[in-house]
């Protein structure tokens, strides 16, 4: 008599792992291909931008001067109130910390190299991603499923031309400027806390705040915020791009460009943090 040896997969779990093997190799696949498109997009706006500074009659200022207000000057209020919280926060957890040592003098130093030099673009282009980039995938994917997009092409219009520049040259601008803002915002919530909770004075938190940063600091922040701008505007329109003629496809399309924004933010910002320490900025 011979013993018959058990499968050690059964067909449920091959057809699992056959199911899993699939969809894995799509996604794969998928991201390739969505990584090589936004390639090919970025090149076709940096052609476009060049071509547009020797042909500044044909770039639409006045839907850049709309798109630098709607990004700019509306994101004022929600960039002032969560960078002053961060403020507070670093100055708080901090505090209570450095006092173990008796070394709370030492807070103003922390605050003021995180928030100029990492906070205060960290959070200001993560809101601007969740807010201008998310509105710029919605406006052009309505267009495009209501066929807009398809009738600019019928008349000769250019979409990057007309859509894309004007919101990536206003991220471009708006963002070091609410970088700089954000970065005062969240030194004025250190201070408050300075002022409050470690019982330093106005003028001493100054003095140290002057001891403790220097201009690289400031522009090491801001330096950032151009290219993070550039990236949030390109993935915002491209997702834009790529909505199907469904209404679902829309909010779809916006998730995914919210967070891949979020995501090539943090990177290309890890990336510059490795570069700064190896140059000594």
């Amino acid at each position: 008599i011979h013993r018959v040896q058990p499968s050690l997969q059964t067909p449920q779990q091959l057809m699992g792992l056959s199911v899993f093997a699939e969809r894995l190799g799509q996604t794969v696949l998928d991201g390739i291909q969505n990584g090589l498109g936004f390639v090919s997009f970025l090149g076709l706006t940096i052609v476009k931008m060049l071509w547009a500074l020797t042909q500044p009659r044909r770039f639409r200022f006045t839907s850049f001067v709309h798109h630098l207000g709607r990004t700019g000057i509306d994101s004022l209020p929600i960039v002032a109130m969560l960078a002053f919280l961060i403020g507070v926060v670093l100055a708080y957890m901090s505090g209570e910390q450095l006092k173990n040592f008796g070394a709370e003098s030492y807070t103003v130093d922390l605050v003021a190299a995180s928030i100029l030099r990492e906070m205060g673009i960290l959070i200001t282009a993560i809101i601007i991603a969740g807010r201008s980039g998310s509105a710029f995938t919605a406006q052009i994917g309505t267009m495009k499923v209501n066929q807009e997009i398809d009738a600019m092409n019928t008349i000769g219009l250019d979409p990057v031309e007309f859509l894309v520049l004007p919101r990536v040259a206003a991220l471009i601008i708006s963002l070091p400027l609410l970088t700089f803002f954000a970065n005062v915002m969240g030194l004025f919530g250190g201070a408050v806390i300075a002022v409050a909770v470690l019982d330093m004075s106005i003028p001493e938190f100054i003095v140290q705040l002057k001891s403790a940063v220097n201009l690289n600091d400031f522009l090491v922040g801001v330096a950032k915020a151009p290219l993070f701008g550039f990236i949030i505007a390109l993935v915002g329109c491209y997702e834009g791009f790529r909505v199907s003629s469904s209404a679902e496809s829309v909010g779809l399309q916006t998730t995914r460009s919210v967070v891949e924004s979020i995501a090539l933010v943090i990177v290309l910002d890890t990336m510059f943090v490795v570069f700064f320490s190896v140059v000594g900025i």
